[in-house]
């Protein structure tokens, strides 16, 4: 038996005479009948908005042929009923109601609600992601941002200007005179971190691309492994409390792989669609290459200054506080490095997250343009631009909310190692408790903030309104059981996770090689390692997001028209119901 149903812009075919049914577009099958001339441009319009069936809805009537130059740019043929917009948005099964949100990517040179096409003029992105009324949202986060970072620049100018007076005291690798905190032999160690993050961060983009199906397989064993070889190095050299750590998370990472192995399948096939769109555009790369530079930038800069701070304000035998360019005390040096710190999270979150606007705006375009014949002219720039502009105070107000929840999860690490160094076995347990309430936290916000930030890339809304919708929007549509089946995310952290355990690794045996005169009893080496592991797992984070902000934005883009995904990409929407059926009930298709 067959039934021919017929949806808003396109007729299905489906087949019960097998086993299970077959779906297959009527259009296909009606090729070569004759086509009707009659149609309307506002059934055009329609149709070049990409809209989603479940957003408008007609009488039955009978169907008429549509032959139109679409959105795509290419020919589609299929069968539309006519509109009536007065009417309610029909409902999906189980009185599921479509999300409410602002319409999809418009064409430009729109008279009285109909598109007019310019054929041979490719429209920007400005235009093709167009703010009705476009405003700095939330303005106050971004002059907050602005005067954070004067005051970074005026701390660091203070503190390394002391300790260049006094660099002869803090020596190189060897010599330094300097037993009392961190000197030029710590410079130099986070100058060898900083260049073994960017390299072995640069080899895990180069191994996404060119080992696409494996490499969700190589990531997760390689960090298993070394996460085991870090540890067990540890614990030989009785280093209990960093061999304890690294073990614990090893542990904990080979019971979360063994579970996500059935959801590779699916996850290798959103990395491959991500890997094939990048390669098509290769500013995506050069976006990533450019933060990446910037991140390295931004951490030797603050490793030179919580050096300095070190230098030039610790209380001891330390020349700075002779000569009037220190004015020691602990207060001090701890204030200072907290806030550093803090703006240091806040500085790369903030770049993290403007890569990821960006890269939001070349994925988004590609969705709805996927032949390229409408695809934005300038999109990269045009995304940029709105990110460091309209959206700059939103950005800065999520990039605000994680930098506060990673600075208090540092504070409890550091409360941790002191409890435990004090041996108040209690007070260790309960801030590593607190830990990992904190991280549940921070994770929790991070994975609001990909999907409102890539909603933010298209639509321009303020933060808190842009988080809602998206929420919103996500459950309602379903997408919410795709991204749980997606483990890119958590592959990326663990590919982060696993060049932070090299960084560590490095950082402790150069202290062990050279043991510099301040850390003769070994009371510094939790700090270096940890601010080492901080920075490696900083720097791989903004380098691979290029990758996790594809993946991201395609699943906002289904999440508000995943008639677009059937009807453009048929292709991935079919491999993505071979290892994901469930996929045809999660988009509501």
């Amino acid at each position: 038996m067959q039934l021919i149903v017929v949806t808003s812009g396109d007729s299905v075919l489906i087949d019960f005479g097998s086993t299970a049914p077959k779906v297959q577009p009527l259009f296909c099958l009606l090729s070569s009948q004759p086509q009707h001339a009659k149609s309307t441009r506002s059934s055009v319009a329609m149709a070049q908005q990409g809209e989603a069936a479940g957003y408008y809805s007609g009488a039955p009537q009978e169907p008429q042929q549509i032959h139109h130059q679409g959105q795509y740019g290419q020919q589609q043929y299929g069968q539309q009923p006519p509109m009536n917009y007065g009417q309610q948005p029909p409902q999906y099964g189980n009185n599921y109601a479509p999300p409410q949100g602002p319409p999809p990517p418009q064409h430009p040179q729109q008279q009285n609600g109909y598109a007019e096409m310019n054929y041979g003029e490719k429209p920007n992105f400005d235009q093709a992601f167009k703010i009705e009324r476009p405003k700095y949202n939330d303005w106050w986060a971004g002059l907050l941002l602005i005067a954070v970072f004067l005051g970074y620049v005026a701390v660091s100018g203070l503190a390394i200007r002391g300790y260049s007076q006094n660099i002869g005291f803090n020596g190189g690798i060897y010599g330094g005179r300097n037993d009392f905190g961190l000197s030029s032999n710590t410079v130099i160690l986070f100058a060898f971190v900083l260049g073994m993050a960017t390299l072995l961060s640069y080899a895990y983009m180069w191994a996404a691309r060119a080992f696409t199906k494996q490499f969700i397989w190589i990531t997760g064993i390689l960090n298993i492994v070394f996460g085991f070889v870090t540890a067990l190095y540890m614990l030989s050299r009785r280093y209990w409390s960093g061999g304890i750590v690294f073990l614990l998370f090893s542990v904990f990472y080979v019971i979360c792989f063994i579970s996500w192995i059935p959801r590779i399948p699916f996850s290798v096939l959103m990395l491959q669609t991500a890997i094939d769109v990048s390669k098509k555009f290769g500013h995506v790369y050069l976006v990533s290459l450019i933060g990446g530079l910037i991140a390295m930038a931004l951490s030797a800069w603050f490793s030179v200054t919580l050096v300095a701070i070190y230098a030039n304000y610790h209380p001891g035998n330390n020349p700075a506080c002779n000569n009037g360019t220190g004015g020691c005390s602990n207060g001090k040096v701890i204030g200072l490095i907290a806030f550093v710190t803090f703006a240091m999270y806040w500085f790369s979150e903030w770049l993290k997250n403007t890569i990821h606007v960006t890269i939001s705006g070349v994925y988004g375009s590609w969705y709805f343009n996927p032949d390229g014949e409408k695809f934005p002219k300038g999109a990269t720039r045009g995304a940029l631009k709105r990110a460091l502009t309209y959206s700059f105070g939103s950005i800065s107000l999520g990039s605000l909310l994680v930098a506060i929840i990673q600075f208090l999860r540092q504070l409890c690490s550091a409360a941790q190692r002191s409890s435990a160094g004090d041996g108040n076995i209690v007070g260790s347990i309960l801030f590593c408790v607190l830990g990992c309430l904190i991280g549940i936290l921070e994770w929790a916000v991070e994975f609001l903030n990909r999907y409102a930030f890539s909603y933010i890339a298209l639509y321009g809304k303020a933060y808190i309104a842009a988080a809602k919708d998206t929420w919103k929007m996500i459950k309602d549509r379903g997408i919410d059981a795709l991204v749980n089946e997606c483990l890119i995310g958590p592959v990326l952290s663990m590919g982060a996770t696993f060049i932070a355990y090299a960084c560590a690794l490095l950082a402790y045996l150069y202290l062990i090689f050279t043991s510099p005169a301040y850390n003769q009893d070994g009371g510094y080496t939790p700090v270096v390692v940890a601010f080492a592991f901080l920075i490696g797992l900083q720097i791989c984070k903004i380098f691979t997001t290029p990758l996790s902000s594809g993946i991201d934005t395609i699943f906002v883009a289904m999440a508000w028209d995943p008639e677009v995904l059937i009807r453009a990409h048929p292709d991935l929407y079919h491999r993505m119901v071979a290892v994901y059926p469930h996929v045809q009930q999660a988009i509501h298709a």
